[in-house]
């Protein structure tokens, strides 16, 4: 192997098949803290790794109450057998947290604080649910009122009226995701990645991601009810009229059938730094090239990825063309088309292994099972960079750039 030059490296991503996330799901008896437990003893067992050289451990984890509360990454370090060295640490940027996380410990790497460290993240939503944790700037005037808060899936409708995306255009987004997310199961590339969760008993609990729905249509879709038009009618769409006065009126395209499944899940990646690969014996897959997060205008809350993709890009003297794949988490249909207009992404570029409206938004833990997607996909068509990014509540949003060793 060539002398690889300083910096963070990818040496191994692993993560859960995706559960739904309600009590019949496969994984609704499996804890937060196992689903960690068993990708970290994943990337111990398939690596043969000595714990003893990771340093740390960054966890996303959106809704850290409960029994995946307080710091669920050294719990999760302790379970796993690791070396007790090793520390943790909880990480919450929302919907980004797992990708955040990625960068905490690439940002640790870099700056020689740690030799190895870990990013990934971790979500039970069947278990605990999301928001069940509060939080003060839905229910504090003081935050509220001046940023104009709306609920999610209000901006996200917002975002389609303002830009235009009809809803035969959120629908036919959905059915191409599930599509793309049914072939690459069937084409096996997602085989590399995945950890089988089980019991107590060592019985398999799941194998695959459980919501994707190959025979997704627009018919099918196209009966559904949209999700936000009641909270709208509340007062919502009053507010963000406020904050967008030339929308006459927000037009409600977005259903459970186009916004991103609930679901339950855990993903890590092994990072470490070139000196990492004689210490451990290990040969790193891909480099961070470079790492961004941004805040963006809070009441449409969900166009921060096209801002954080360019800071990144231009720190790193890329242009949009450079990127082979990219990644954006399909929070909601209308965020991803957004992205693509405001970037001029073709759609055979970006999410081509499908997406969260047909497999799943483990909240905490997507930003790094979406980086690990697409570096098995840069492995399995030779191709050389990629950009991860998703869109965050709040107005915020992380991207990460990686190329392929």
């Amino acid at each position: 192997m060539a002398s690889l030059i300083p910096g963070a490296y990818i040496y191994d991503a692993v993560r859960t098949p995706r559960g739904k996330g309600k009590k019949d799901g496969s994984l609704h008896e499996i804890t937060a803290l196992d689903l960690s437990r068993q990708v970290l003893k994943g990337l111990k067992d398939r690596n043969g790794l000595d714990t003893a050289l990771v340093d740390d451990v960054a966890f996303g984890c959106v809704t850290p109450v409960g029994e995946q509360g307080g710091d669920i990454a050294r719990a999760a370090v302790l379970a796993a057998g690791y070396a007790e060295t090793t520390g943790g640490i909880q990480v919450n940027r929302f919907c980004a947290s797992g990708l955040e996380a990625i960068n905490i410990a690439a940002g640790k790497v870099i700056s020689g604080e740690a030799t190895m460290a870990i990013g990934g993240g971790v979500e039970a939503m069947s278990r605990v649910p999301m928001g069940s944790d509060g939080g003060a700037w839905a229910i504090d005037v003081n935050a509220a009122f001046p940023t104009y808060f709306v609920p999610q899936g209000v901006s996200a409708d917002m975002i389609a009226t303002k830009w235009g995306f009809s809803r035969a255009d959120v629908d036919a987004y959905a059915v191409e995701s599930h599509k793309r997310s049914a072939q690459s199961w069937a084409e096996g590339r997602f085989k590399k990645s995945i950890l089988p969760v089980k019991d107590q008993m060592g019985v398999t609990r799941l194998d695959y991601d459980e919501t994707i729905r190959p025979n997704t249509d627009m018919q099918t879709l196209g009966g559904l009810n949209p999700s936000f038009a009641m909270m709208g009618e509340m007062a919502f769409d009053a507010v963000i009229n406020q904050r967008y006065p030339e929308i006459e009126r927000v037009n409600h395209v977005h259903t459970p059938g186009n916004s991103s499944a609930i679901v339950d899940g855990a993903a890590a990646v092994l990072i470490g730094s070139a000196e990492a690969a004689a210490l451990s014996g290990l040969k790193p897959r891909a480099r961070i090239k470079g790492m961004a997060s941004i805040g963006s205008e809070p009441s449409i809350m969900l166009t921060g990825p096209s801002f954080a993709t360019e800071k990144v890009l231009k720190k790193l003297g890329m242009s949009v063309s450079d990127i082979d794949l990219y990644e954006l988490n399909e929070a909601f249909a209308s965020v991803v088309l957004r992205y693509m207009q405001a970037l001029d992404i073709p759609h055979d570029k970006i999410n081509v292994c499908g997406g969260a409206i047909a497999m799943g938004h483990p909240l905490g833990a997507t930003g790094a099972m979406i980086l690990g997607t697409v570096l098995d996909e840069l492995e399995r068509t030779g191709k050389g960079t990629a950009l991860v990014t998703l869109c965050v509540g709040g107005g915020m949003a992380t991207a990460t750039v990686i190329e392929r060793i």
